[in-house]
């Protein structure tokens, strides 16, 4: 729930700062200097914390035509075997937003004076976030969020 209450106020944050750029720019004449920059990573930091919403439910694109011809037990193993493979790839994920965290620490944005790692935190977010919904869906199955309402 915390993560559904940071994608509204990212959300709010980045129209507001797109909103005051055009008011100062076409109103005032003039620019915020960091506007752009503050909208950009609003943007990434609420689409990387919604991502893990998605993948929850499993709301993505996808082509299950050969799938759904599948039994019902293949469908499920093989359900689980994919939620399994990408709870590691979230791993690696994870830990590549890590490594770029600390790579890009000492670098500042060109605008604010704050590390340019912010925005691989919120990937490192992701992963964490994505791995734990897919490590219970390969262990609980196609129906963990059907039980659990």
């Amino acid at each position: 729930m915390a993560t559904y209450g940071a994608i509204v106020v990212a959300m709010a944050l980045m129209t507001t700062f797109i909103s005051l750029q055009v008011f100062w720019r076409y109103v005032l004449g003039s620019s915020i200097d960091s506007a752009n920059e503050l909208s950009r990573l609003f943007f990434v930091w609420a689409i990387f914390l919604a991502i893990p919403h998605g993948v929850k439910h499993g709301v993505h694109v996808g082509i299950d035509l050969f799938v759904m011809m599948m039994p019902e037990t293949l469908r499920e193993g093989l359900y689980r075997f994919t939620a399994g493979v990408s709870a590691l790839l979230m791993l690696m994920v994870m830990l590549g937003g890590w490594v770029a965290t600390l790579d890009n620490w000492r670098h500042l944005m060109p605008t604010l004076p704050v590390t340019s790692a912010v925005y691989f935190i919120a990937v490192m977010i992701c992963g964490a976030h994505a791995f734990l919904h897919l490590a219970l869906l390969a262990w609980g199955g196609s129906r963990t969020w059907e039980e659990l309402s």
